[in-house]
C-alpha cells in the first residue's frame, strides 16, 4: 500500500524544500497553494509534485478541496503544512498502520521547534492533530483558526512518532502576522461557544486526550487573567523553564497570543453592542 501526501502552502519557498525532501518515498504529492507570490509553485513542480491553486478561505476548506478535487491516487492521505517534516520513524509507523481496517484516521503528535531546539516542555508535547486518514472517510470542519476532523472518535487511532514543526522558520514577523489572523478567528469562535453555552464537560473524563484538551480550552476561554494564567501554566506547571531561553520566549509569545484573543473578544462584543443600539 502507498500513501498520498497533501501539502498546504502560501509563500513557502523557505520551508517547502525541507518538507519535500523528507517525503521522497511518496509517489503522489499534491500541493494546494493559496496563490503564492514567491517560488513555492516553481519549487513544488520542479520536485515533481502536482499543484492546484485556490484562494484561501480556511484550513479545512483547503484540505477538503484537495481531497475532493485533487485526484489523489491512494486510499490513505497524509496531510502536511509546509513547515512540517516527516521523520524516518514516523514514516515507518505510517506504513505499519495503514493496513488496519479498524481505523479511518490517525492523530499525530508534533514537536515544536524554536531556534533549532525542540521545546519538550513549553511546546506542550505531545499535542495531536489528525493528519493521516482514508480519502473517502476523513474530512475537516473549521473551528477557530484551525481545522477539526469530522469523524467519530472511535475511528481515530494515535501514532507514537511525531512530526517536526518549524513554526518559526520564517521569523517572528511572520509568526506575529499569522497569529494576528488566528487570534481574530479564535475570538470569534470563543464568543460563539460562550453564547451557546457549549462546554463538553464529559470531555474532562474522556480517555481521548484531544477531546479533553478541547474541553479545557472551552473552560479557559471563560477564565479571567487568561494571558497571565497561560504563561504561569506553561512556564511553571508544564516546566517550560527547563527549555531555557527558547522556552521562556515561547511561553511569552503564547501569552501574548492569548492577550490578543482576549482584547479581540472585547472588541467584537463592543461592536455587537453598537449594532444592537
Amino acid at each position: 500500500m502507498s500513501i498520498s501526501v497533501l501539502i498546504l502552502t502560501l509563500n513557502e519557498e523557505a520551508n517547502l524544500p525541507r518538507c519535500l525532501d523528507a517525503i521522497t518515498w511518496a509517489d503522489d504529492v499534491l500541493v494546494v497553494d493559496s496563490f503564492s507570490a514567491d517560488r513555492t509553485v516553481e519549487i513544488a513542480e520542479a520536485w515533481g509534485a502536482r499543484v492546484l491553486q485556490r484562494r484561501f478561505d480556511n484550513f479545512a476548506g483547503q484540505r477538503n478541496f484537495g481531497l475532493t478535487e485533487g485526484g489523489l491516487r491512494h486510499e490513505w492521505v497524509l496531510h502536511l503544512d509546509a513547515d512540517e517534516v516527516v521523520t524516518p520513524k514516523l514514516h515507518d509507523e505510517l506504513f505499519r498502520v495503514i493496513g488496519d481496517e479498524s481505523k479511518d484516521a490517525y492523530q499525530v503528535p508534533s514537536k515544536m521547534m524554536l531556534h533549532g531546539q525542540w521545546l519538550r516542555h513549553a511546546g506542550m508535547y505531545p499535542t495531536y492533530q489528525v493528519r493521516l486518514g482514508r480519502r473517502e472517510a476523513l474530512s475537516f470542519v473549521q473551528v477557530g483558526h484551525g481545522q477539526r476532523e469530522a469523524l467519530l472518535p472511535e475511528r481515530i487511532g494515535t501514532l507514537e512518532h511525531p512530526l517536526l514543526h518549524y513554526s518559526f522558520s520564517k521569523g517572528l514577523e511572520d509568526w506575529f502576522e499569522r497569529h494576528n489572523r488566528y487570534s481574530t478567528a479564535e475570538a470569534r469562535q470563543a464568543l460563539e461557544e460562550a453564547a451557546e453555552g457549549r462546554i463538553d464537560w464529559r470531555g474532562l473524563a474522556s480517555g481521548n486526550g484531544t477531546r479533553r484538551r478541547r474541553t479545557l480550552k472551552q473552560i479557559a476561554a471563560r477564565l479571567p487573567f487568561r494571558p497571565t494564567l497561560r504563561f504561569l501554566y506553561m512556564y511553571f506547571l508544564r516546566l517550560g523553564f527547563l527549555d531555557g531561553a527558547a522556552g521562556y520566549t515561547y511561553c511569552r509569545l503564547l501569552s501574548t497570543y492569548e492577550y490578543m484573543t482576549v482584547v479581540k473578544m472585547k472588541e467584537q462584543r463592543l461592536r455587537a453592542a453598537d449594532v444592537s443600539l
